[in-house]
């Protein structure tokens, strides 16, 4: 295989793509730690961070269900079931992937280095949670959450209780929009014993609770706009985050799930980018 079409397949392995949904919350606790933009050092290496952090963890989950991929006839086709990617080279993978993590936290602070290895713990452990629980998408919104408080954390060098409203809202949406991503496998998972708020509850319940999981997102929102004296130009923006978040909901129904793609791709992109770009200006208009 050409390197090109083999760096492509390992992006791909890990939805490289998907690293917008998180990366911009990061970047809004940064600029909220440094009440403006941050050293660009420091924007450096907390992309390296996330980018890589979530490398491994992707990379990680690929090896883990490796076995339910070639089961499942919606994810048989990936890198590894395929045969286009070893698992001793997605396993190598995820090594590279943990320690440039560690290295860019080290870049960093003290702070950060130190508490990289609970990060890695907390997103290697939700590979798992779906064999034993259905809070699994909250472990996964727990592991998510971790960029924003490492940004902050990365900035200030320190935490308190005014990080904290951002990375909850975190929690929340990847939560909420993970119940809506795993309605793809509700049958499959009932089948081969794998646990989800889909598989457990059905999925006018499920719909029910991603879009209580997302209230409480928009809320913790405008918690943190109260917490940092936001301005007018932050909650216009979260008032286009709360028209998104309807639309999203809007876009799946239990008895039509043709959309479930287009909910959450692009809603969830266009959500977190919305939020980034309102806090930035918001933040330096004022």
């Amino acid at each position: 295989m050409a390197p090109y079409a083999r760096v492509i397949s390992y992006l791909r392995m890990i939805k490289f793509s998907h690293s917008l949904f998180a990366l911009p919350f990061a970047f809004s606790s940064a600029i909220l730690a440094a009440g403006g933009l941050p050293n660009m050092n420091a924007i450096l290496w907390i992309t390296v961070a996330m980018v890589s952090a979530r490398s491994a963890a992707m990379g990680l989950n690929r090896v883990i269900d490796r076995k339910i991929d070639a089961q499942n006839p919606r994810t048989k086709n990936r890198e590894i079931p395929t045969g286009v990617i070893s698992v001793a080279d997605a396993a190598a993978f995820v090594v590279l992937s943990s320690i440039i993590f560690v290295f860019s936290a080290y870049m960093l602070n003290p702070l950060c280095l130190k508490l990289s290895p609970v990060a890695l713990f907390i997103i290697y452990l939700y590979s798992y949670t779906k064999r034993f629980t259905w809070g699994c998408h909250i472990v996964l919104g727990v592991a998510i959450a971790f960029a924003p408080l490492g940004a902050w954390i990365a900035v200030r060098g320190s935490v308190s209780l005014e990080a904290v409203p951002m990375p909850v809202a975190v929690v929340f949406w990847l939560a909420g929009f993970d119940i809506l991503y795993a309605l793809a496998d509700i049958e499959f998972d009932r089948s081969s014993g794998l646990h989800s708020i889909p598989q457990r509850f059905g999925i006018r319940t499920s719909l029910y609770i991603a879009r209580a999981f997302h209230m409480l997102t928009w809320i913790f929102f405008i918690i943190a706009g109260g917490v940092f004296h936001m301005g007018i130009v932050y909650y216009a923006g979260m008032v286009i985050v709360a028209g998104l978040l309807i639309y999203e909901h809007r876009l799946v129904r239990p008895g039509d799930l043709t959309k479930l793609n287009m909910a959450f791709f692009n809603m969830n992109g266009y959500i977190s980018i919305t939020v980034v770009v309102f806090i930035a200006f918001d933040k330096l208009l004022r």
